[in-house]
């Protein structure tokens, strides 16, 4: 599903990417529809920098962020999978086990 990010998708892109300053997608010219693929595609420099700036989001904002993947706002598609490892691992110590295996299982059907 594409979608416009909210401001709030966008402060927690600058959150987890203090230097987002706003610019396009670099692939498609185009605004980010999403907010894990560019966080491990284009400001990530390796899998700990994507759990280091995962692991910024609050409790309440790391549940946002899985309320989307489920619901299908939120793609992961373009997240390698050691990286989805990571997210996995730190929504089931965060949130919990339920919202990991829910956020695995779609995880899995978008590959």
């Amino acid at each position: 599903m594409v979608r416009t990010l909210s401001p709030h998708d966008v402060k927690l892109l600058q959150q987890m990417a203090p230097e987002f300053t706003g610019e396009n997608c670099s692939t498609i010219d185009a605004p980010y529809k999403s907010l894990l693929p560019p966080i491990a595609n284009h400001y990530s420099t390796n899998a700990d920098d994507f759990s280091m700036r995962i692991k910024k989001l609050s409790s309440d904002d790391l549940q946002y962020l899985c309320e989307l993947i489920i619901s299908g706002e939120e793609s992961l598609h373009c997240l390698p999978p050691e990286y989805f490892s990571l997210l996995a691992a730190h929504v089931k110590e965060t949130i919990g086990a339920p919202f990991a295996a829910k956020v695995t299982a779609v995880y899995a059907a978008e590959q």
